[in-house]
């Protein structure tokens, strides 16, 4: 596998179906009021910065930065189940840290599912540490608040 990493488009097919199975999942696991992924129309705006990871022509993974103020929070980070465990979601991490730094801001920041194991390791590998909530979150139990300084 060789896996790119590159400014995608929310709504290209792919993008847009991966990122579909990323809410449909989110769904399943929390209710709405523990959800706070973004559409895809969101996804589009002008403080966001959505990439992809590819292997030619497929779409493995998508993630993104919002852009708030002097921070970054990472937004709509998914693999496609059949490509996990080959470092996609380590590339895509590492292509959203540099884009964090490439944007001149101090800390990178995101909300996650208490219940994502998988998200939690990956994040703490790349230097996220637990904090409280940021922006505009409240606490809940469902949530984890993690940041990373730049």
């Amino acid at each position: 596998m060789s896996i790119t990493v590159e400014t995608g488009d929310p709504r290209a097919p792919q993008a847009q179906a991966l990122l579909e199975a990323s809410h449909a999942l989110m769904q399943e696991l929390f209710p709405a009021e523990s959800n706070h992924y973004l559409s895809v129309d969101a996804l589009c705006g002008e403080d966001i910065r959505f990439l992809v990871a590819q292997d030619g022509e497929q779409t493995l993974g998508c993630g993104a930065v919002a852009l708030k103020g002097d921070y970054g929070e990472v937004k709509s980070m998914f693999v496609a189940s059949e490509a996990r465990g080959h470092g996609v979601a380590n590339k895509l991490m590492e292509a959203l840290i540099e884009t964090a730094r490439a944007e001149g801001l101090k800390t990178l920041k995101l909300e996650t599912g208490n219940s994502l194991t998988a998200a939690h390791k990956l994040y703490e590998k790349h230097g996220f540490t637990y904090c409280g909530p940021f922006g505009d979150y409240e606490d809940d139990p469902l949530s984890l608040f993690m940041e990373r300084p730049l």
